[in-house]
């Protein structure tokens, strides 16, 4: 259902609006690239500053651009229940293919509070649903037992994004949860790593740059052509490393505005990369050849 290589698109914008213009280049750049998905308004789609009226207006725009060429999943996560009950049925009814939920953030519910969070979400849609842990950004791990437990329990729940940085837990929820259930690299530098312990793709940061490549190297290994997936793995390292020089997603915004795609535009409390940064990110997209 979700495999192979998803976006977890920017937001651009422009005055302080949503440039939907922009947006556009974007999505038609996903769709010539090859992926097989987009992302809109997940953390790299700025969500925590973008209000209720414009995160519904995100995806429905996306689903409008997208128009069946390629699959939207949607971010809909939240630390609130009902906002996320709320974004999930918005998403659902603008004709979004899935959704996916980040763990709540900052609030730290307890194992049985975030089984009922996204026990309640699933509820209420009939959206296939993908979950998200990234103890890193929201200081909690959704684990193994609870991940098999809404498995069971939730038929839409069909897969995780998994951005903890471990493989052995990729390796466990392969063993837990069986071979139906979907798992995507949140983190490009592993994605085919987790790959080769059970992965099915990635939800990536990089391929807002090199859609194209990404694309081709998931593709490469789900084909069994681990050399070729590995040259492409090599050569765009420093890519997938220095998109993290700062917080995501400000350098994969000063790309794609060095690319000439979007205007590099943020909303605080994000701002540009500090000058050392950009000299480096400029480097780096210069020596793999994606700058000329």
């Amino acid at each position: 259902m979700f495999t192979g290589t998803y976006t977890a698109i920017v937001t651009p914008f422009k005055d302080g609006q949503l440039d939907e213009a922009a947006l556009a280049r974007l999505i038609q750049r996903q769709i010539k690239g090859g992926v097989d998905g987009i992302v809109p308004v997940g953390t790299t789609g700025e969500s925590p500053t973008v209000d209720y009226d414009e995160h519904v207006r995100i995806i429905a725009l996306t689903v409008q651009l997208a128009a069946g060429k390629i699959k939207v999943l949607a971010g809909t996560g939240s630390n609130s229940t009902s906002e996320a009950v709320y974004l999930t049925q918005a998403a659902e009814k603008a004709g979004a293919d899935g959704a996916l939920l980040v763990a709540p953030y900052y609030n730290k519910p307890s194992p049985e509070g975030l089984y009922q969070h996204f026990k309640a979400i699933a509820n209420n849609t009939r959206l296939p649903l993908v979950l998200y842990s990234i103890p890193g950004r929201c200081g909690i791990e959704i684990g193994i037992e609870i991940v098999k437990r809404l498995a069971a329990d939730c038929k839409n729940i069909v897969g995780i994004k998994e951005a903890g940085g471990s493989c052995d837990r990729v390796s466990q929820l392969r063993a837990a949860l069986g071979p139906k259930f979907e798992i995507l690299s949140g983190d490009d530098s592993l994605t085919l790593p987790f790959m080769a312990v059970g992965a099915c793709g990635v939800i990536s940061v990089a391929s807002n740059i090199i859609p194209r490549e990404v694309a081709q190297m998931v593709r490469a290994f789900a084909q069994g052509d681990v050399k070729r997936a590995a040259q492409l793995h090599a050569k765009f390292y420093p890519v997938f490393k220095d998109l993290f020089i700062e917080t995501n997603p400000v350098p994969a915004k000063a790309a794609l505005a060095m690319l000439g795609v979007i205007g590099e535009e943020y909303r605080l409390p994000l701002v540009p990369l500090t000058a050392a940064s950009r000299v480096k990110l400029r480097a780096t997209l210069q020596a793999t050849g994606i700058l000329k």
